[in-house]
């Protein structure tokens, strides 16, 4: 697969936006060694010094729109494959809707985007060398890692998933393996403020929430705070 190599950039995900503006249909990943307005889920920004893993995968797809929102989750099963190549398993877990935990600390950022017709954008960060400072939640980093390892078992393990996904076809298989690694599966939560229990993915990938009162409410990525208790 091609790769764009840069030293600097405002955000891989922007200008893998631009590029395909201009006439970029993929598949490539742009890789730069650091991001001056790097930016993450919400609109937040996401710190990003070299030292750590930056990059956009442009992905041409034929899926059905409704299934864009699955490519979190196959990018999550994704990392968390890679990262097992430089931690414990034991010590790895997923959050909903696309956090990767090492330790239970935030080690990863996953920030998936419709760049045009038929593109998709996958963008990751990585901390390795670092980790960033003033963030309102743990945070962690692959100490035993380097950036080319990681991003070479990276593209391997994506790869694999994407093909497993099969334009959303195959996101049954991608729901079990996530769910499989995430320990809060069962446990209780609070999603802006209504308490219930975590019942797993729902087939399209929604967020199954178990009330008290026995209903069970579907919740989709968006403007949401999603509390856990400790597993």
């Amino acid at each position: 697969m091609r790769i764009i190599r840069l030293d600097t950039v405002d955000s891989s995900n922007l200008e893998a936006r631009r590029r395909v503006a201009a006439g970029e249909r993929g598949p490539v990943w742009i890789v730069s060694a650091e991001q001056t307005a790097g930016k993450g889920r919400l609109g937040r920004r996401w710190e990003s010094k070299p030292g750590n893993f930056y990059g956009t995968l442009v992905w041409p797809t034929a899926a059905p729109q409704s299934a864009f929102a699955q490519l979190s989750f196959v990018a999550a099963v994704a990392m968390h494959r890679t990262a097992t190549e430089f931690a414990a398993s034991s010590r790895l877990s997923l959050k909903w809707p696309n956090d990767c935990l090492l330790d239970g600390a935030k080690f990863c950022g996953i920030l998936c985007e419709n760049l045009g017709p038929g593109v998709l954008g996958i963008g990751i960060g990585i901390n390795i060398a670092q980790v960033p400072d003033g963030l309102p939640y743990p945070a962690a980093r692959l100490e035993l890692a380097n950036v080319e390892a990681v991003f070479e078992t990276l593209q391997l393990s994506l790869s694999d998933n994407l093909a497993i996904w099969n334009e959303g076809q195959g996101f049954e298989s991608i729901r079990q393996n996530w769910m499989a690694r995430c320990l809060h599966l069962g446990g209780m939560v609070s999603v802006d403020g209504v308490a219930g229990r975590f019942e797993g993915l729902g087939p399209d990938g929604a967020f199954l929430l178990r009330l008290t009162d026995g209903e069970c409410k579907q919740i989709y990525a968006g403007d949401v705070r999603v509390e856990y208790e400790k597993p």
